[in-house]
């Protein structure tokens, strides 16, 4: 499929299930590959990102397979990489293959990462840190190529913390010699959720969502069965839909712990909240002026991935509100689809001044993931029919973003 027809203005009701997460089930199917064995991942999100890190896996000669529901990963045979660069292409999170590839065979050979055009998102922090630990990494014209034999411990400084390169590290550090300690570390839940599976494999880690993380490397790796968390962008997404449009829904399993910094966001935007023992409900009843100043951060800051869709929301509500975006350097991207609905929104620099008002149906286009989804907010809120094509980059985040959608309530056609 690739497009989606939403009919907006109608106020929400219905319950979705949130899915398992994107951002932590990439590195986990990485953290696979460091043992010699089976891993099985239950909550594993049915997404084109997932679906193009199994590739890089067989690829790697992996047995992967769907066995009751669950993933089952066989790395005993692990080889080389042998897979095809459009895979790798197109998702970021190829990246996170080389600290696992290269704990375990020692030598890699990567086709360049891809994934969403929302900035540079450069890897130097990545090979730096993994330098220190004793690779060499070559730059080629087509790829990564760095060779690690005897991977050993260090104590490594992270100029930003990349959730990227706390990853890489971290997988790598597991298989070395002696003991590794990241200073500023990512603090993200995917982070410490990659160290609960890793835990639960055999690996020594703690100090993960500190910024200071300790891994005791060289420890023996063993078969492990493991539930991916909830994702909690999607339960953002879906919160912040109800915040554009009104209405009551309910979110089972949503990771209502996680989303500190958009609580008094939805405060502000008028959403009531009752959090029960599978999930949480919500409702918002009546339209509030907003004025809003929120800057992107890494966590615990409010969340990059959300940025688009609040964008949407603040473009359709009334009040005047300023975003800034301090993570990635290019995701306003949505702004000009936003402008194909009347939306009101001038941006300098980093800096975006939305003036809310009443949208109305278009023609629209996903350019990336998270954008694509703030689209899906814009149409439902909008009055009359928008069609939001390029609805695949939608789908490497979002497991069935339609079935939720009409299950909360939103008319799609």
């Amino acid at each position: 499929m690739d497009y989606l027809d939403i009919e907006g203005g109608y106020p929400l009701r219905g319950e979705a299930r949130i899915q398992g997460s994107k951002n932590a089930a990439l590195p986990i199917l990485s953290g696979a590959l460091l043992h010699s064995g089976v891993t099985v991942l239950k909550n594993c999100p049915d997404i084109t990102d997932v679906t193009a890190m199994l590739e890089l896996l067989r690829g790697c000669d992996c047995q992967v397979r769907q066995e009751r529901g669950a993933l089952v990963v066989d790395a005993s045979a692990l080889m080389p990489l042998q897979a095809e660069e459009a895979y790798a292409e197109k998702m970021r999170s190829s990246i996170m293959l080389l600290g696992s590839l290269l704990g375990r065979l020692g030598e890699v050979r990567l086709p360049y990462p891809g994934g969403c055009v929302i900035g540079a998102r450069p890897v130097d922090i990545h090979l730096a840190a993994l330098t220190q630990m004793g690779a060499k990494i070559k730059l080629e014209e087509n790829g990564i190529y760095a060779v690690c034999r005897s991977p050993h411990g260090a104590e490594i400084h992270l100029p930003f913390p990349s959730v990227g390169a706390t990853e890489n590290v971290i997988l790598l550090a597991v298989k070395a010699e002696g003991e590794t300690i990241l200073h500023g570390a990512a603090r993200e839940p995917e982070i410490c959720e990659l160290c609960r599976f890793l835990r639960s494999m055999g690996a020594r880690i703690r100090g993960e969502g500190s910024g200071r993380i300790v891994i005791e490397g060289g420890q023996q790796l063993y078969d492990t069965e493991f539930t991916v968390m909830p994702d909690r962008i999607v339960a953002g997404t879906y919160m912040l839909l109800l915040a554009a449009t009104g209405g009551r829904i309910r979110l089972r399993e949503a990771p209502v712990e996680q989303l500190d910094s958009l609580w008094p966001v939805l405060s502000e935007l008028g959403v009531e909240s009752k959090t029960g023992k599978d999930g949480v409900s919500l409702t918002r009843r009546e339209v509030k002026p907003c004025h809003l100043a929120i800057s992107t951060a890494p966590y615990p800051g409010f969340p990059t991935d959300l940025q688009s869709p609040l964008m949407a929301v603040l473009a359709a509500l009334p009040g005047e509100s300023r975003i800034c975006e301090r993570v990635f350097e290019a995701r306003y991207k949505i702004v000009e689809e936003l402008r194909k609905m009347g939306a009101d929104i001038t941006v300098t620099g980093e800096e975006a001044l939305v003036r809310g008002r009443s949208l109305q149906g278009a023609a629209l286009t996903a350019r990336e993931l998270r954008g694509g989804a703030a689209l899906c907010i814009a149409a439902a809120a909008a009055q009359g029919k928008s069609r939001i094509l390029q609805y695949p980059f939608i789908a490497r985040g979002y497991e069935n973003i339609i079935r939720d959608l009409q299950a909360l309530g939103v008319v799609i056609h």
